[in-house]
């Protein structure tokens, strides 16, 4: 049978078989415009762990990709000259403790000798400024000692934050300033972060949902923060996403946003039927009778929990057009 005998035999049979089927209108409605953009997988947070001390790195404990614990010790830096230190200051001690001792014992001999009258009241006082005095240089060398002991305490290299080892950009051994960066520590959840060109800022608004497409599928997000300045022409947004992979940070994900609304004519998803590689739908005529015609379909909308079709061509907001009740 020829292929045009055909679809018009179909055409005549449709008003029957459309006999008891339901009416519904087609309408014009405001959909979004969606732009691919690549976003980056990056951490919230990405705060440096630092040396507080100068000197020699002599233990890395962590490498890229470790979860450490906020205060966890990941390195550890030594300065040999504060050991030095240390030991002179506790030989002072130890000196000044013998000579307090010396200096109480004849304190003492002075208040017995002044109770028999053969010291004076002057000599005495010369002996407790003495005493005083020592005390004194013991509690500046221990205070001295203090410092020296916490500056070798600072060696120690802590992770500012609980999360994940990014960058480890030195080695055991090497010879670290104080302030230097010893690791990079990721923390704080992970997101998407964007860099979309500025004429499209305008129709970003926060809480807008965004469409991602990763290796595990498609998955929906939610713009979370827009930020103010303008880098290279380009406006900087975080993207919030539930059960994101963070396998590897950094890594680029296809992401599509709602840059622009328009108008846009759509039918109920079971209006359209397809047969012999054409799209059809069934208008009512004038005089009431099911009319099939046929459309060019484009994008489907879930809208609302309701899934429609949009057409591109053949059909009107407002006509009326017969579906099944199922």
């Amino acid at each position: 049978m020829p292929k045009r005998l055909l679809i018009g035999t179909l055409f005549l049979l449709m008003p029957t078989l459309l006999w008891a089927q339901d009416a519904v209108f087609a309408r014009d409605i405001e959909v979004a415009d969606w732009k691919a953009v690549f976003g980056r997988i990056e951490a919230r947070d990405q705060i440096p762990a630092r040396t507080r001390l100068g000197g020699t790195l002599i233990e890395v404990s962590v490498s890229e990709g470790a979860t450490v614990q906020s205060g966890q010790q990941i390195g550890q830096v030594v300065d040999e000259k504060l050991a030095l230190q240390l030991s002179a200051v506790d030989a002072s001690l130890q000196s000044l403790k013998s000579q307090l001792g010396n200096a109480e014992a004849e304190l003492a001999r002075g208040e017995n000798l002044l109770e028999r009258g053969v010291t004076t009241a002057q000599r005495l006082d010369a002996l407790r400024t003495q005493v005083d005095v020592i005390r004194g240089q013991i509690g500046t060398a221990e205070a001295e000692r203090n410092v020296l002991v916490q500056r070798e305490a600072e060696g120690a290299v802590l992770a500012p934050i609980t999360g994940t080892v990014l960058t480890v950009p030195v080695a055991a051994g090497s010879v670290v300033m104080s302030g230097e960066q010893i690791a990079t520590i990721g923390g704080g959840g992970f997101f998407l972060r964007l860099a979309v060109p500025e004429r499209h800022a305008m129709y970003l608004n926060e809480g807008d949902t965004i469409r991602i497409e990763g290796p595990a599928g498609a998955q929906e997000g939610r713009l979370a923060k827009i930020y103010p300045q303008i880098e290279n022409g380009r406006v900087v947004a975080d993207v919030e996403v539930p059960g994101l992979e963070t396998d590897f940070v950094d890594a680029r994900v296809l992401v599509r946003l709602p840059v622009a609304t328009s108008t846009a004519t759509v039918v109920p998803a079971n209006a359209v039927t397809t047969r012999m590689g054409l799209d059809f739908v069934i208008v009512t005529g004038p005089n009431g009778t099911p009319q099939p015609r046929t459309v060019v379909i484009g994008q489907t909308h879930t809208i609302a929990g309701e899934v429609l079709t949009e057409i591109l061509s053949g059909l009107n907001g407002g006509e009326q057009l017969v579906i099944d009740r199922e």
